[in-house]
């Protein structure tokens, strides 16, 4: 199935009606934002089956999968916005200095206006539908551009959409780059973005021009560290989680392994188990263990094998589009798989062992030495987990654990330099898309005479500014 282009003109109108739309200030009430949110509730529910099955014919996702990575966190952050959308539209009273005495100060939400979403192809329900949730509770209008990728949920969601909203408020457009390439020449009021950081760099050279406010959910090398003291087994079981769900295919998906010296023979073992227990004895044959979602990426992916000495895993399937969870050693250090974030299951490990300095040492450069990753995972101790943390720097993180970070609605998600900029996920997800508006209210009754020329009382105002 291939996804045929939106028409040039059809995105125009769609950016013009939404734009008027916006203008008649309906969105602007609370009430009108939640029944907006309890209808997209409504249609994912409806569609739910649907949107499943899509993911099943694009990306071999089972539906469990489906469900608690995708349909789960959506419907829980929209659950989450009907309850806090009109507490946090409320404006809010500030502290007002002496120097303005008796003015009051106040912050008011306002929504940006139109937004654009752009989601990509390995989490396609939920890196579209969980910035619309912003939108749609911060009172924006969305245009929402999906994955041509994934084609089935392409069309899932868009049947969705359209069951839900007229296309002056909520629109789904599809297409390729070149659709893309007009989307981003428009002047937008918000373009949210989740992608490569390669892709966001055109992203931002083409919002440039009209200076339109980006928020960017990008990716990485996201490493995961293994120390001395680290409880293997459950390690292992949870790395092995995390690196195959999806099948490797998540931006915060563990990148690399840093694993130390002492307990690497343990933890390639452990891993080993940790896949068979998961997925059976044949992963090939069970249907929780995603595909590659094109030959493309299955040429990109599998071409790594060859790259170092495969320790465990290393069967591939070029008809079924098939990567077994692979781990690799022994890589040179400018081998692509090192250096390009994979986006699959297979896992390098690299070896630090200076004997003359600290392991943690060591991890800390490695890290500190490359762009900030989107994620950093770090088994061991807790405490020098915690040092870890202070010493590098990444968009989120999990001490003995991997993605998990994810699920909370109360902590932001987020990059950082190379691995975006911005953050959504509960109050987050309406801020994204809020424009914080500061309003002084200054009594009339009284004015203060020291702020007027020729400033007869300045010395007096000196002492109090």
């Amino acid at each position: 199935m291939k996804i045929e282009n939106t028409s040039a003109a059809r995105l125009d109108a769609v950016f013009t009606a939404q734009k008027r739309c916006f203008r008649t200030g309906a969105t602007l009430d609370p009430a009108f934002r939640k029944k907006q949110l309890r209808a997209l509730l409504q249609a994912l529910e409806a569609h739910e089956q649907a949107l499943a099955d899509a993911l099943w014919q694009d990306l071999h996702k089972s539906y469990e999968e489906a469900y608690l990575t995708e349909i789960s966190l959506v419907k829980a952050e929209i659950r989450s916005a009907i309850r806090h959308t009109a507490r946090w539209a409320r404006r809010e009273r500030k502290a007002t200095p002496v120097t303005i005495f008796g003015s009051r100060s106040y912050v008011v939400k306002e929504p940006l206006g139109t937004a654009l979403i752009v989601s990509p192809w390995n989490y396609p329900v939920q890196l579209l539908l969980n910035p619309l949730v912003g939108a749609l509770s911060a009172g924006c209008t969305a245009v929402l551009k999906p994955s041509p990728y994934v084609p089935n949920v392409s069309l899932a969601i868009e049947k969705m959409i359209r069951s839900a909203f007229s296309e002056d408020y909520v629109a789904v457009v599809q297409g390729n780059r070149e659709v893309n390439k007009q989307l981003f020449a428009q002047p937008y009021d918000l373009i949210f973005f989740t992608g490569s950081p390669a892709l966001a760099r055109s992203v931002a050279a083409a919002a440039a021009p009209n200076l339109t406010p980006l928020v960017l959910e990008l990716g990485g090398k996201s490493p995961c560290i293994i120390g001395r003291d680290a409880d293997i087994k459950l390690a292992a079981k949870r790395i092995a989680w995390g690196k195959t769900l999806n099948a490797g295919q998540t931006c915060i998906a563990p990148d690399y392994l840093l694993v130390h010296p002492d307990v690497k023979e343990a933890f390639i073992a452990a891993f080993g188990e940790a896949v068979r227990q998961l997925h059976g004895d044949d992963i090939k044959t069970q249907k929780h263990y995603v595909r590659m979602v094109s030959d493309k990426a299955f040429e990109r992916v599998s071409g790594y094998l060859g790259e170092g000495k495969v320790r465990y895993g290393g069967r591939t399937d070029a008809a079924e589009r098939f990567i077994e969870p692979t781990l690799l050693e022994g890589m040179a250090p400018d081998a692509g798989v090192l250096n390009t974030e994979i986006f699959g299951p297979v896992f390098p490990i690299v070896t630090l062992d200076d004997p003359s300095r600290s392991f943690e040492d060591q991890v800390a450069d490695y890290v500190n030495d490359r762009e900030k990753p989107l994620a950093l995972y770090y088994f061991g101790k807790e405490s020098e987990g915690w040092s870890i943390v202070r010493r590098t720097s990444s968009g989120g993180c999990c001490i003995n654990d991997t993605i998990m970070h994810i699920v909370n609605p109360n902590v932001p998600f987020g990059g950082v330099g190379n691995s975006g900029m911005g953050r959504y996920h509960g109050r987050e997800s309406f801020e994204a898309f809020t424009h914080r508006r500061a309003v002084i209210a200054t009594p009339t009754w009284f004015d203060l005479p020291f702020r007027y020329m020729p400033y007869k009382l300045f010395g007096l105002v000196k002492r109090m500014v």
